[in-house]
């Protein structure tokens, strides 16, 4: 069986209600919930929750409500031990899950259709671990990335050596090549990486260690405010916006 399982919890202090903050006029939540529901591959959907609107939302569209316990509802929780827990929860109820996709409430650029190839993709190729959204930021490399350093002033996060050799390098933001970053959209999972957490790679060790990109652009998961014009532009520009 093929699942998706949605996280989110209330509390969340930059944009407060960001997993039912209005993006085009619908909570934030409704569009991986709708790109879930209309994925014909997935056969039932999960959201784990504390947020009594999370749970109103889900219901109404058709979703299963997992009761998120409080120690995974804290500041401290990590997302892959909130995925885990919804992972075991529904597979007690299931037995047998081929696929796990794994979607958050406040990551609205995905689509249905886009969840249907990482599923193609995993069924084809037997080795992968998982397919995960992917957008490309060359402005924000790690080559530009700074730290503050006790005297105050910037350092380099990353040493330059890291890239390559320095004088190779310059201040063109494709001069170390294309940078891609989980953008949050999906991350579509077989059960063996739930199932054996310190097997994947950090920072999302759910993704397991052979990972398939499928490339969009613009994807993001909404944390303030200022990111909601982002996401309204990449649905209506994706036509997922109603």
């Amino acid at each position: 069986m093929i699942i998706a399982i949605l996280i989110g919890r209330k509390g969340s202090k930059g944009l407060p209600d960001k997993n039912v903050y209005p993006v085009l006029g619908k909570p934030s939540a409704y569009y991986p919930i709708k790109a879930a529901m209309d994925c014909p591959e997935i056969e039932r959907t999960y959201i784990s929750t504390d947020d009594e609107k999370l749970v109103e939302l889900g219901e109404k569209n058709g979703a299963e409500i997992i009761q998120r316990p409080p120690e995974l509802c804290t500041d401290m929780a990590l997302g892959e031990h909130v995925y885990v827990h919804a992972y075991n929860h529904a597979k007690a109820k299931v037995k047998e899950v081929e696929i796990a996709v794994l979607l958050m409430c406040n990551a609205v650029t995905i689509s249905s259709k886009t969840l249907s190839e990482g599923i193609k993709i995993l069924r084809e190729n037997p080795e992968i671990d998982s397919a995960v959204t992917v957008s490309r930021y060359n402005m924000w490399s790690p080559l530009r990335a700074r730290r503050i350093g006790l005297d105050g002033l910037l350092h380099p996060f990353v040493p330059f050596e890291a890239f390559g050799s320095p004088e190779q390098l310059n201040c063109d933001r494709d001069s170390q090549g294309d940078v891609w970053f989980a953008d949050m959209g999906a991350s579509i999972v077989r059960s063996r990486c739930l199932e054996n957490l310190e097997y994947g790679l950090l920072p999302q060790k759910w993704m397991g260690k052979k990972i398939y990109p499928l490339k969009q652009w613009g994807g993001l998961d909404v944390d303030y405010e200022w990111q909601i014009p982002q996401v309204e532009y990449w649905l209506k520009r994706n036509g997922t916006g109603s």
